[in-house]
């Protein structure tokens, strides 16, 4: 990683009034400025961080208190490398925050909530999406926390969009043969799943494309994407739209649908242990693997093994008797 340039914010304010000290820690906040000691902040150097730490010197200096601004390469008793983990582990916190807000939201938004209720909804997924848009904007090193928050957003935002009008159904299935499927970028656990479940049961000759949703090629199959017809619906996750437009009847998908939706969703419908570890793994593969595609073919092997494993292993007795029944 290259060596980053630090703007050094060094303030000292008066005791009293305490509401100047408040505002100024909560505009450090907003900014995301990781604390090195107390009274000494940091920033990567940009222009626009420049500029609020800048506006904040001023406002210091204008409240009565002293300020001092500098540009630094390295601070001497603090490596660059811990600096950085600083602010990865500020964002991680905040995501984490932000993720379980999501889910809560995302539990409350099962089922068809009245029309007062979902315009509730979509007021709080407002909010939250805001919150999001401000942490990717003081996210500077890229934390690790973000992509599940991401995914979260990603599923309350499908349940609460209307289905398109014309649902997948099996016989539609049959003419798609060699065809480009396209889903977003970073593929998790319901996108690792829903390829290996296309290119296992439905197109052999599948190949996959990651693009944003606006940039999808025209030509290509959408999955996982919001507003798409194999993707979320109501409360099931891509995974288990495709296996019931498939038509499919196997108890080793049933499971694994169960799997993928509690990893994806994580809003208690079913109980499966697995998922919290398919879960982990899979955010520690993508840490480790930049490259799209190479993340595509493990995870095919990965749910290829994990549909192998069930088939050896079958289903334990009782083994979903805690689980909700299956919507139809």
């Amino acid at each position: 990683m290259h060596s980053p340039t630090w703007l050094v914010l060094i303030v000292s304010l008066p005791r009293e009034p305490s509401s100047l000290r408040v505002r100024a820690w909560r505009r450090l906040k907003t900014l995301g400025a990781a604390a090195l000691k107390h009274g000494v902040y940091v920033l990567p150097a940009a222009a626009e961080t420049t500029e609020q730490f800048q506006w904040l010197t001023q406002e210091v200096q204008r409240d009565g208190g002293d300020a001092t601004l500098l540009r630094v390469e390295r601070v001497e008793n603090v490596t660059n490398e811990e600096i950085v983990r600083r602010f990865r582990a500020a964002r991680d916190a905040d995501y984490r925050t932000l993720t379980e807000r999501y889910r809560r939201l995302l539990r409350t938004a099962e089922g068809r909530p009245r029309p007062g209720r979902r315009a509730r909804l979509h007021e709080e997924a407002g909010r939250l999406g805001r919150e999001f848009a401000r942490l990717r904007e003081i996210d500077y090193f890229g934390a690790t926390a973000g992509a599940e928050a991401l995914r979260a957003k990603e599923a309350l935002e499908s349940r609460l969009t209307p289905p398109p009008p014309t649902p997948p159904t099996p016989a539609r299935f049959e003419d798609l043969r060699d065809r480009v499927w396209v889903t977003r970028p970073r593929p998790h656990v319901d996108r690792l799943a829903s390829a290996w479940f296309i290119r296992r049961f439905v197109d052999p000759g599948a190949r996959f494309a990651f693009t944003a949703p606006e940039a999808r090629p025209p030509d290509a199959i959408p999955f996982d994407m919001v507003g798409v017809e194999l993707g979320h619906h109501g409360d099931r996750c891509t995974f288990e739209t495709l296996l019931a437009a498939s038509g499919l009847r196997d108890s080793r998908l049933d499971a694994i649908a169960e799997i993928v939706h509690e990893a994806d969703l994580r809003d208690g419908k079913y109980v499966r242990q697995e998922a919290r570890g398919f879960d982990i793994a899979i955010r520690g593969l993508l840490a480790v693997t930049p490259d799209d595609a190479a993340m595509l073919a493990t995870g095919l092997t990965l749910f290829e093994g994990l549909y192998a494993a069930l088939g050896e292993e079958g289903l334990r007795p009782g083994a979903r008797a805690h689980n909700k029944e299956r919507q139809p």
